[in-house]
């Protein structure tokens, strides 16, 4: 999935922060991201895992070994020396090498390459990319400490939220459950920008139930989507 993000959408998700806002004393920052890693180290232990299976398939199946490597060098290769775990060996090697380097240049393709990252570590990654961003663009940054992230990464279909200290201390994972679910839910549907303005009212909701808005509050940080 691509990031598909207009000028107009871009004003919409601003205009939403703000409404949510002009409601309490919290501070909303708002980040969309193609993709929160490379997962270049997936792909490696892949072909690394490969390799260990081409290994061991070779321990299990030793005659196989030696009927791949006459059927496709022919006897000549080692007529005569079948007792030999010299050129065997050697063989094993070119064909663990092989396997290990098409697999590698498979997942260059980053459709498969995500496809076969395990669930969890691309959860993971992107709740670690959020909490960077969040310490770089949020947090202790209000009076308050009431700034909140809410973070979307598009290749991988995730979001998170992250908040700071005073929004942490009167609220808990399952209570940004329901902002999360509109996001991802228009995610899933090729629509980053609603998902974004659906989840900013629901959270933008819970901080003015925690943090209603006071005479002195001031806009600390710019409403503007942050498309990286």
């Amino acid at each position: 999935m691509k990031l598909d993000i207009s000028d107009a959408d871009h004003q919409q998700v601003s205009d939403a922060v703000a409404a949510a806002e002009a409601k309490s004393n919290g501070e909303i920052v708002t980040v969309v991201t193609d993709q929160s890693d490379a997962y270049h180290d997936v792909a490696l232990h892949w072909a690394v895992a490969t390799l260990l299976a081409v290994l061991a398939w070779a321990a299990a199946f030793p005659n196989w070994l030696t009927w791949w490597r006459d059927t496709l060098l022919g006897r000549g290769w080692d007529a005569g020396a079948d007792s030999r775990l010299g050129p065997l060996l050697f063989f094993l090697m070119v064909l663990a090498v092989l396997k290990f380097t098409a697999v590698l240049l498979l997942l260059k393709w980053r459709p498969l390459r995500l496809a076969l990252t395990p669930g969890a570590t691309k959860h993971r990654r992107v709740r670690r990319r959020a909490c960077a961003l969040f310490k770089a663009a949020a947090e202790r940054r209000t009076v308050g400490r009431t700034g909140i992230l809410i973070y979307l990464s598009v290749a991988e279909r995730r979001a998170e939220i992250v908040a700071d200290e005073a929004i942490v201390e009167v609220t808990g994972p399952e209570t940004w459950g329901e902002a999360m679910a509109a996001l991802v839910a228009e995610l899933k549907q090729g629509r980053p920008a609603e998902g974004l303005i659906q989840a900013i009212g629901i959270v933008g909701d819970v901080l003015a139930e925690h943090f209603p808005r006071s005479d002195g509050d001031v806009d600390e940080i710019p409403n503007r989507l942050i498309e990286l």
